[in-house]
């Protein structure tokens, strides 16, 4: 009896590392590499197929769509862009601030140009990231405004795991956007962007992306920031969502917050902390 409950516990010990071998990055890689995602965008495709040959029968359905379509685009152009009513405000010519906080209450926009303001401004970022002790990163992030409301961002998340069971794995994510910022106002701005993500490791697949952020200047020397992406990649999603408080020291800001990570089905949460320059 006690022998068999001896060749019961080493089988346990033996079969935990297998059964927990496997980390989050990799089971994030899994969930959505196109390996395992094929045999679902093929029944997808067919069935997208179907329904768009029944969609063109028809005269009539063919000139209601059209009709539909010209009316979201002109109601979306007001929306994403701006409103003749909006033209007659200031936020409507804002510059861009050469930094926060720079004169006054003023965040990343002024109504007046002044010797706070000038044509283009270049943000770069640091931020550690850590889910615990075993699943950390950083990130890295280039962010540049010009032409008043136009703006470019490059952005590059790395991420490390280490377990004893199954060894070390990485994960980088590479995105690239071209943005709008849509709302201009001295204590408040928010934008909108397009683009496209490389995902690393197992996946090394592109995907398309967008994007939506804001930032709150709520009190000097503070403001709040949050941003939020998503890229689709073989009928999947990979979400990033990052809370920030930032304090504002001249050029410089440190940021301390949270950032959310969603591959696949699997859930990152992590702290997320750094410093970052503007010129």
């Amino acid at each position: 009896m006690k022998k068999t409950a001896l060749v019961l516990a080493l089988l346990m010990m033996f079969s935990i590392p297998n059964i927990m071998g496997q980390g989050k990055l990799e089971k994030a890689e899994k969930s959505i590499s196109k390996k395992e995602r094929r045999e679902s965008r093929g029944s997808r495709s067919q069935s997208t197929t179907a329904d768009y040959d029944d969609y063109q029968n028809g005269f009539i359905e063919e000139t209601f769509a059209a009709l539909f379509v010209d009316v979201v685009l002109f109601g979306s152009y007001y929306a994403m862009i701006e409103t003749p009513i909006e033209r007659e405000y200031s936020a409507s010519m804002a510059s861009i601030t050469k930094y926060p906080y720079l004169d006054g209450n003023k965040g990343n926009y002024a109504y007046q140009q002044g010797d706070d303001t000038q044509g283009f401004r270049t943000t770069l970022s640091s931020r550690f990231v850590a889910e615990n002790s075993k699943l950390y990163g950083n990130h890295l992030n280039l962010n540049m405004r010009f032409l008043q409301r136009v703006g470019v961002e490059i952005d590059y998340l790395q991420l490390w795991e280490e377990n004893t069971n199954f060894g070390s794995n990485s994960l980088a994510l590479y995105t690239a956007l071209a943005k709008y910022h849509r709302v201009r106002t001295q204590r408040f701005d928010a934008w909108w962007g397009l683009g496209a993500t490389y995902v690393d490791g197992a996946i090394n697949e592109w995907g398309f992306t967008y994007g939506i952020g804001i930032e709150w200047f709520f009190a000097k020397p503070f403001s709040l920031e949050s941003n939020f992406n998503q890229t689709f990649i073989n009928d999947e999603t990979v979400n990033k969502f990052n809370g920030l408080v930032n304090y504002h020291m001249g050029r410089y800001k440190l940021s301390g917050g949270m950032e959310h990570l969603k591959i696949g089905n699997t859930d990152f949460t992590m702290f997320s902390a750094g410093l970052g320059i503007a010129f």
